[in-house]
């Protein structure tokens, strides 16, 4: 199934039931008061995360999720009974979103993780509430309150530990089938991967990490050009990036339609420079550069061609030289990955104990 990261929705919280007036009536006992009962709350619309869910693809059917209205009050002073609440099931990494304010309402990352998105009304007071030493026959009750309604925008970040970007083509499909079990579609023309593709990487028993393929980034995609600037979200969560280049000169795909040579430290820093303007934030997480498609040129020559890049670029930052069709290289930076991981855990457990 195709991932659908975008759907909007509407929730209506139910009323609150309304105050009842009423009077006591029963045998032998003359001017019974007020015994009017309070109305039931109506119920909330809350959103849950689960992990077992990937995409928001059902929200393109069911749009709207009400709650139930609060029952009304009753005489003997029987409260009505609450509504229910609605509870609506996302996947985890939903961004939670109101249309009408743009503001950010919540953010769900854990399973189970729960988020109140509409609060039902307070049900109305009934007329044994009013009643006093000069008012000892109050016909006065409350309407319950409204519950809230909103439009809700959710977007869906995948909670992927790796990133791979790159330009249309550089191979980010294939390094993804090479070391996992993933199986992007791969084709020898730019813009094969229409989605992102996500895939396990095992390492050795209990150790395992997230790796994201997005659609292949081209210069204006913070502005909406190409694929990739719909799913660049989906790397923001990452905690490191692989930045995968063409060895060879690249075909750079412009909005006239135009095609020219593209260098490889033209590609990363185009690609850096959409990254500075979706979110500068993306450029201060590590990044390694990934050098790919080495099994086109003579060894002596990737090699040359490599560090003349890396050389070009000032690069300080890990590098590797790979060919991910012939999965030469790939392994090993999965095992750095990996122990990038473990550090990045002990250093965690460091800082927990010193702060203990």
């Amino acid at each position: 199934m195709k991932l659908v990261d975008e759907a909007e929705i509407t929730v209506v919280a139910g009323n609150g039931g309304n105050g009842s007036i009423s009077f006591r009536r029963e045998k032998f006992i003359p001017l019974g008061g007020p015994d009017g009962g309070d109305g039931g709350d109506g119920g909330s619309v809350w959103l849950e995360a689960d992990e077992n869910l990937n995409t928001l693809v059902d929200f393109r059917h069911q749009r709207m999720f009400r709650a139930q209205r609060g029952e009304n009050g009753m005489g003997r002073q029987m409260y009505g009974k609450g509504g229910g609440d609605a509870t609506v099931v996302v996947p985890v990494g939903t961004v939670v979103i109101n249309v009408e304010t743009d503001e950010v309402i919540g953010d769900l990352t854990r399973h189970g993780e729960r988020l109140l998105v509409a609060r039902g009304g307070k049900g109305g007071l009934g007329n044994m509430h009013f009643k006093s030493s000069v008012n000892r026959a109050p016909r006065r009750a409350t309407p319950g309150g409204e519950g809230e309604q909103r439009t809700l925008m959710l977007e869906l970040k995948l909670l992927a530990d790796v990133g791979l970007l790159g330009f249309p083509n550089a191979g980010k499909s294939t390094f993804i089938r090479a070391v996992s079990a993933a199986t992007p579609k791969v084709a020898d023309y730019p813009f094969t991967t229409l989605y992102p593709n996500l895939g396990v990487v095992a390492v050795e028993p209990h150790k395992s990490f997230v790796i994201a393929d997005i659609p292949g980034l081209i210069e204006g995609a913070a502005e909406g050009a190409g694929l990739g600037s719909l799913f660049l979200r989906h790397v923001q969560r990452t905690r490191l990036l692989l930045h995968l280049v063409d060895l060879a000169p690249a075909l750079g795909v412009h909005d006239e339609g135009g095609v020219e040579g593209v260098s490889p430290a033209e590609q990363v820093r185009a690609i850096e420079h959409e990254l500075r303007k979706y979110d500068p934030g993306m450029l201060e997480k590590p990044r390694w550069l990934v050098l790919n498609k080495a099994d086109l040129m003579f060894e002596d020559e990737a090699r040359e061609r490599a560090a003349e890049v890396v050389r070009e670029l000032g690069w300080t930052q890990p590098w590797f030289l790979v060919s991910a069709l012939g999965r030469e290289g790939t392994w090993p930076i999965m095992l750095e990955v990996q122990r990038f991981f473990d550090r990045l855990r002990e250093d965690a457990a460091d800082a927990a104990g010193a702060g203990a």
